[in-house]
C-alpha cells in the first residue's frame, strides 16, 4: 500500500507540472488526497497487523484526524515539488515539515486506540522513527521533483523509486511501532464502541484501495487523452508546417514562390540600406518553351521546369533566393551588386539551361533570356525592381534570346506601354475593336478572283489602328491568342456566308493559325462547329499555318492536318522556305497549298538566288500536286516573272491591298477588273 501511494504520488505531481490554471489546482487536490489515503491505509492495515491479548477499537474522530493530516502533508509535499526550482534549504524545510505529519499521523492514530494506561514510547526509537519519517519525505520530495516530468524511462524510474519510498514510509512505521511499550494490565477504551479490527479492514479495502485505483486509471486514462492530443497536436503543427510552405513555396518546383519572394526582397533591402551596398534582381523566362510543352505534353514541360530549377540551384550562392513566379518565369534574387558580378552569374545561369535535358528518351536543348535590375540605394525601390528585370528580359527577347540585358529607364516605359495595351487588349472583343480586312487572291493567269486572306486589325480608340506586329506577339505570350484567333475565324465565315447570302460569288477564304491556336486541343472542334453555324461547306475555308509550326512537331502536325483534310479543309503552309523544312514530313502533309514567302518575292528580278529558290519551290510543289501561291507582289516585273515560273495564284499590293469588308463587296461586284484594287503602296506592316 505504501508503495502504490508513492507511485500514486509520483504520477500526480507529473499530472500537476504538465497542466495550467484550474486543471492544475484539480489534480493537486486530488493528487494530495489519494496519496494521503494512501498513507493512512497503510499505517491502518499496519495496525491491523499488530496483535495484542485484548480487544481493540479506534476513535472515529481521532483516526479521522489523521486522516486529514496525511492529506495535507501530501498536498503541501505535492505543491513543493510542483515548484519551479527545489532548493537544498526548501527541501530541508519541506522534509522536516512533511515528516513531522507523517509522524503526527502515525502517532496520532496510535492515540485513537486510546489505552490505559497509555502507551510509553523509548525516546531513543520514537527519535529514530522521527528521523526515518524526515529523511524518506526528503528522499520522498527530491526524488519526485526529478521524475515529475516525462523522460524516457520514466515509468520505470518511478517504479523503483515507489519501492524505495514505500519501504522508507514502511519502516518509519514499524519503528515507530517498535517504539511503544504496553503495560500488563493495559485496556483498550475504544474497544466496542469504536471501529473495529474488522471494520477498518474493510473501510481500508474499499476506501483506500479505491481511491488509489481511481486516481491511478483517472491519471493513466488522462495521460492517454493527453498524448492522443499531443499526438493529434503534433500532426496539426506538422500539417500546418506544411501548408505553410506550401504557401510559400511552388508545388513543382520547391521554389519559393511570389509571396515568400516579396518577403526576401524586403529583407534583402532592409540589409542593403543598414550596410549600403546593392543586390540584383535576374528576371528570367524559357525561349520557347511553349511550344516544347504543346509538343512533348506538359509532364514534359514540367520535367523541364524541375530540373532547370535544380541546374540553376547548384550553381548559384547559397544566400541568393530562386523564386518561381509561374509558368516558366523565375526570379533569382542574388548578391551581386555590380554589373560585372551579375553578368557573371547570368553567363553561369545561360550555360546550365543550355545543356540538354533528356526527358522520356527526348533529348531536349532550351535557352533563357534573362533581365537584370539593381537596387541602388532607394528605400521603395524595390517595389518596382521585378517589373524592371521583367523589362530588361523582354528586351533580351528582342535581341535574339539566349542573352542578358540590363535594364534602363528608357525599358520601364516600354514595359508600361505594354502593361496597358495588355490591359486594353483584354476588353477589345468586348468593346468591338477588332475588324478584319480581306485581301484578294488572283489566280496567275487569267487574273480572276480566286479568294481572299482575312487579316486582323485592331482598331484601338487612342491609337488608331494596332499593326499587328505590336499586338499579335502580346496576345500570344498571354494565350489571349486562342480566343481571338477564335473570333477571327467565326468573323471570317460569318462574313463569308453572308457574302453568299447576298449572291456575291467567292470561291474561298484564308484564315492564319498561329502555333498555339494549331496545337490547342479543341481546335479541330472549333473549326467544325465554326463552318455549321454559318451553313459553310469546309471546303471553302483555308487555314493558314507557318512552316515552322508545322514541323514544330511533325508527327503531331500530321494527325492534326490529316484529321482537317477528312473534314475537307483546305490546308496551306505559309511562309514556306523560311523554316526548316523536311522533304521527308512535307510529301506526308496532308496541304493543299504553299506560300513563297515575300521575302523571296521583294528582290526577285534582282537576286538569281532568290530566283533559283522561287523556282526550286514551285517546281516541288508541282510534283506533290500543291497550289502555288506567291504573296508579296509589288510590281509588274514580280508578276510576269512569277507567272511564267507557274505560280497558280498571286497576292501583293499591285494587285489589291487589305480593306474592309463594304470594299471588298465593291471588287466582288466587279470581279472582272483587278485595277480597283490597286490603290498605291502601303507600309509593309499592314500585309501582316
Amino acid at each position: 500500500m505504501a508503495m502504490l501511494a508513492s507511485y500514486t504520488a509520483l504520477d500526480m505531481a507529473g499530472r500537476v507540472v504538465a497542466t495550467q490554471g484550474r486543471a492544475a489546482r484539480w489534480w493537486l487536490a486530488g493528487g494530495s488526497t489519494a496519496m494521503g489515503i494512501g498513507i493512512w491505509s497503510m499505517h491502518f492495515l499496519g495496525m491491523l497487523a499488530f496483535r495484542l491479548p485484548i480487544a481493540m477499537g479506534y476513535d472515529v474522530g481521532v483516526t479521522a484526524l489523521s486522516l486529514l493530516i496525511a492529506i495535507g502533508s501530501s498536498a503541501f509535499a505535492l505543491w513543493m515539488v510542483c515548484q519551479r526550482e527545489l532548493t537544498w534549504l526548501r527541501l530541508a524545510f519541506g522534509a522536516i515539515l512533511m515528516g513531522s505529519g507523517v509522524c503526527s499521523m502515525h502517532y496520532m492514530g496510535m492515540a485513537a486506540m486510546r489505552m490505559s494506561p497509555g502507551i510509553h514510547y523509548v525516546p531513543s526509537i520514537f527519535a529514530l522513527s522521527v528521523a526515518i519519517a524526515v529523511a524518506a519525505s526528503g528522499a520522498a520530495l527530491w526524488i519526485a521533483f526529478h521524475l515529475r516530468r516525462r523522460s524516457q524511462n520514466v515509468m520505470l524510474l518511478r517504479f523503483g523509486a515507489a519501492v524505495v519510498m514505500g519501504a522508507a514510509i514502511a519502516g518509519m512505521h514499524y519503528t515507530g511501532m517498535a517504539a511503544a511499550r504496553f503495560s500488563a494490565n493495559t485496556v483498550c477504551a475504544m474497544s466496542g464502541s469504536g471501529i473495529s479490527d474488522g471494520a477498518l479492514a474493510l473501510l481500508i479495502i474499499a476506501f483506500g484501495g479505491a481511491s488509489l485505483a481511481i486516481a491511478l486509471v483517472t491519471s493513466v486514462l488522462d495521460l492517454r487523452l493527453e498524448m492522443r492530443t499531443a499526438l493529434l497536436a503534433s500532426s496539426l503543427e506538422s500539417a500546418n508546417r506544411e501548408l505553410e510552405f506550401l504557401a510559400l513555396h511552388d508545388s513543382l518546383t520547391m521554389l519559393p514562390n511570389r509571396a515568400l519572394l516579396e518577403d526576401r526582397l524586403q529583407q534583402e533591402t532592409k540589409n542593403a540600406l543598414r550596410t549600403r551596398s546593392r543586390f540584383s534582381v535576374m528576371f528570367f523566362d524559357l525561349d520557347g518553351f511553349k511550344q516544347v510543352n504543346d509538343a512533348f505534353g506538359h509532364h514534359v514541360g514540367d520535367r523541364i521546369l524541375t530540373e532547370v530549377s535544380r541546374r540553376v540551384r547548384a550553381v548559384i550562392r547559397a544566400c541568393d533566393t530562386l523564386a518561381r513566379m509561374g509558368g516558366d518565369e523565375f526570379v533569382l534574387l542574388a548578391s551581386a551588386g555590380e554589373p560585372t558580378d551579375a553578368a557573371y552569374v547570368a553567363d553561369k545561369l545561360l550555360a546550365t539551361i543550355r545543356e540538354p535535358i533528356d526527358v522520356d528518351g527526348h533529348s531536349i536543348s532550351i535557352s533563357a533570356s534573362i533581365g537584370i535590375a539593381f537596387f541602388n540605394g532607394n528605400e521603395n525601390e524595390h517595389l518596382h525592381l521585378v517589373k524592371q528585370a521583367d523589362a530588361a528580359m523582354y528586351r533580351a527577347k528582342e535581341l535574339g534570346r539566349n542573352g542578358y540585358c540590363f535594364f534602363n529607364a528608357s525599358m520601364n516605359e516600354d514595359a508600361q506601354q505594354q502593361m496597358k495595351m495588355l490591359l486594353d487588349l483584354r476588353v477589345a472583343e468586348q468593346r468591338h475593336e477588332f475588324v478584319l480586312h480581306y485581301q484578294p487572291k488572283f489566280g496567275a493567269r487569267d487574273m480572276h478572283l480566286a479568294g481572299a486572306e482575312a487579316l486582323l486589325r485592331w482598331n484601338h480608340p487612342e491609337r488608331g489602328l494596332v499593326p499587328p506586329g505590336e499586338f499579335i506577339p502580346l496576345a500570344e505570350k498571354t494565350g489571349m491568342i486562342v480566343p481571338i484567333g477564335q473570333w477571327v475565324l467565326n468573323e471570317a465565315c460569318r462574313q463569308m456566308s453572308e457574302w453568299r447570302s447576298a449572291g456575291h460569288w467567292l470561291r474561298g477564304i484564308a484564315v492564319n493559325l498561329s502555333a498555339m491556336q494549331f496545337n490547342h486541343p479543341g481546335m479541330i472542334a472549333m473549326v467544325g462547329d465554326t463552318l455549321a453555324r454559318h451553313g459553310l461547306d469546309p471546303g471553302c475555308l483555308t487555314l493558314e499555318i507557318t512552316e515552322s509550326t508545322a514541323m514544330q512537331d511533325a508527327d503531331a502536325s500530321i494527325v492534326i492536318l490529316q484529321q482537317l483534310h477528312e473534314m475537307g479543309v483546305r490546308i496551306s503552309i505559309d511562309d514556306f522556305g523560311t523554316g526548316y523544312s523536311s522533304l521527308l514530313y512535307l510529301k506526308r502533309l496532308s496541304a493543299s497549298e504553299v506560300k513563297i514567302d515575300h521575302h523571296f518575292v521583294r528582290d526577285l528580278t534582282r537576286d538569281n538566288e532568290d530566283a533559283a529558290i522561287v523556282a526550286a519551290i514551285v517546281a516541288l510543289g508541282h510534283t506533290l500536286n500543291l497550289k502555288i501561291v506567291a504573296e508579296g507582289v509589288e510590281t509588274h516585273e514580280q508578276q510576269e516573272f512569277l507567272t511564267r515560273l507557274g505560280c497558280n495564284y498571286l497576292q501583293g499590293f499591285l494587285l489589291g491591298r487589305p480593306m474592309p469588308a463594304d470594299k471588298f463587296v465593291e471588287r466582288l461586284a466587279h470581279k472582272d477588273s483587278h485595277l480597283e484594287f490597286d490603290s498605291g503602296p502601303m507600309p509593309a506592316y499592314m500585309s501582316a
